[in-house]
């Protein structure tokens, strides 16, 4: 059940993976407004499920995620703040702002009922086929995401997003708003980070101020890992291989903790393990490239 749990895991947490690829690698953004909006979907979810509307949090937690992206937009487009400190400006001010709503207490409960438990309860499910049938509700959720993502980027509008991230002066040049684009790309990464934290907060069954801490690492090593496997071959081929990366970070993550590798201190070494996990990860490329080189220069010498 162990794995099944970090399969659970690694497809609600492979939302925040789309989020982040479409903002680095769509957009060319390096956003940091992740860490903010992850805890601002979880906040606004617990709250409207704490009043009893658990299915409207999901809805409520996107718009709350879009505005958040749509503040970091408007700062680098309107304001021309450079993107990674705008990133951190609207991540600082959302602290604050989740903490508000919240009800200035650092966590606060969703109550008896969240989606994963009025889906268990729907089907009469038994202790033992909760995990399994979590499992695949979160792998419905995520695969429907990726569809309709896939979707959204060949149309027009889809498609003038992928160009301005590829080449925002080609876009201006064919009369395309690039700062539009900008903010409706934002606006979708960062609702999809915040559905991934509303989703946690109902399979965790509470929200936490601190919910968000390390998220964007998470993200980062998920796409890195995802393209290390299936490499860089369009948009269709990595919004998957995020997923996928998503996956193989929880499975590695909960692998090394099942085996005990560092025994008594392994929840102390935690943070440093997912590190590792993480610079390993950013230097497949550049060892990759090092043995294509070592490999042409061999083959050079061979017939020289």
């Amino acid at each position: 059940m162990l794995y099944v749990t970090a399969l659970q895991e690694g497809f609600l947490y492979g939302l925040l993976a789309l989020g982040i690829y479409i903002s680095l690698r769509i957009l060319n953004i390096p956003d940091l407004t992740t860490e903010s909006s992850f805890g601002f979907g979880s906040a606004v979810a617990a709250v409207a499920t704490a009043a009893g509307h658990p299915f409207l949090s999901l809805p409520l937690a996107l718009l709350a995620g879009a505005l958040a992206g749509s503040v970091t937009a408007l700062l680098q487009t309107k304001l021309q703040v450079h993107p990674v400190l705008a990133g951190i400006i609207t991540m600082s001010g959302l602290y604050s702002v989740n903490l508000m709503v919240l009800g200035n207490v650092p966590n606060l409960s969703l109550g008896r009922d969240t989606l994963f438990k009025l889906l268990y309860a729907a089907f009469g499910l038994e202790s033992s086929q909760r995990k399994p049938a979590g499992a695949l509700a979160a792998a419905i959720i995520c695969t429907a995401a990726v569809l309709a993502l896939i979707w959204f980027f060949s149309t027009h509008l889809g498609m003038c997003i992928r160009a301005t991230g590829d080449n925002p002066d080609m876009v201006r040049a064919s009369s395309i708003d690039d700062e539009r684009m900008k903010i409706v790309g934002l606006c979708l990464s960062n609702a999809l980070v915040a559905l991934s934290g509303a989703l946690i907060a109902h399979y965790n069954g509470y929200s936490d101020i601190h919910s968000s801490n390390g998220t964007l690492v998470y993200g980062l090593a998920a796409v890195i890992i995802g393209e290390a496997v299936f490499g860089k071959r369009g948009v269709g081929f990595g919004l998957v291989s995020a997923v996928f990366g998503s996956l193989a970070y929880k499975l590695i993550v909960t692998f090394v903790v099942d085996i005990n590798v560092f025994g008594d201190y392994g929840a102390t070494l935690m943070k440093l393990m997912c590190a590792v996990i993480v610079a390993v990860t950013l230097s497949v490329p550049a060892v990759r490239s090092m043995l294509t080189r070592q490999k042409s220069k061999a083959e050079a010498r061979r017939h020289a």
